[in-house]
């Protein structure tokens, strides 16, 4: 009889819980107020991409030839799994950093551009062989989508910044929806200068853009 009720004790208090941060969620009711909330709010994997994406640090130098910058020649630092330390920086914080490290310790021509390069490509192409044959009757035939996120002088100075790629292509999808650009022209405040562009249409750079530096490759250090 008391094995009976602690079972369905545990069964309440597990549902109660679930339930509690489903509406936590919904609600935004205390998501972050303690660590226990990351166990039972349901974002667990929000923000999760269909899409694999890496990148690609290069310097171009006086005499045109590109350097791959990241990692350095000392050898690379996996700090998860198999990937470079450079491709969890989803941000674009750091690689200025990185790239004026690799320059600080090797020898080399004066650069005169610092490129930060962005790979996409669709995670179904990172199933084995084995496994691709079986769920697609396509071949496969991978495919990357580069755009350039970040262009530096020599000294790692910014010049000019872009959205991650699929941010990008987001912002295009909203700007081709004649309904939500009508909407965004009709809630413009009534004290506003100049109508507000899109995002989309205030990007200026694109895969098509990109300077030859954006198309990785092996390159020395």
């Amino acid at each position: 009889m008391i094995r009976r009720w602690l079972t369905r004790l545990g069964i309440t208090a597990y549902l109660g819980a679930l339930l509690f941060g489903l509406i936590a969620h919904g609600a935004n009711y205390h998501e972050g107020a303690h660590p226990s909330m990351y166990f039972i709010v349901w974002d667990m994997f929000c923000g999760w991409s269909a899409y694999e994406n890496r990148t690609h640090i290069i310097g171009q130098g006086e005499s045109g030839k590109f350097y791959d910058l990241a990692p350095g020649p000392w050898g690379d630092y996996h700090p998860y799994g198999d990937i470079s330390r450079q491709h969890y920086d989803s941000f674009n914080s750091y690689p200025h950093v990185m790239a004026l490290n690799t320059l600080k310790h090797t020898q080399h021509e004066p650069m005169t551009r610092l490129y930060v390069v962005e790979e996409s490509w669709a995670k179904k192409y990172n199933l084995p062989e084995h496994v691709w044959t079986r769920r697609y009757s396509e071949p496969k035939l991978p495919f990357s989508y580069y755009r350039l996120r970040t262009e530096m002088t020599g000294n790692g100075q910014i010049i000019r910044s872009a959205s991650p790629w699929l941010s990008f292509q987001t912002n295009l999808t909203i700007a081709d929806n004649p309904r939500l650009m009508a909407d965004i022209n009709k809630g413009q405040p009534m004290f506003a200068i100049q109508p507000m562009r899109s995002s989309a249409a205030t990007e200026t750079i694109d895969a098509t853009q990109a300077p030859a530096s954006a198309i990785p490759s092996p390159l020395g250090n």
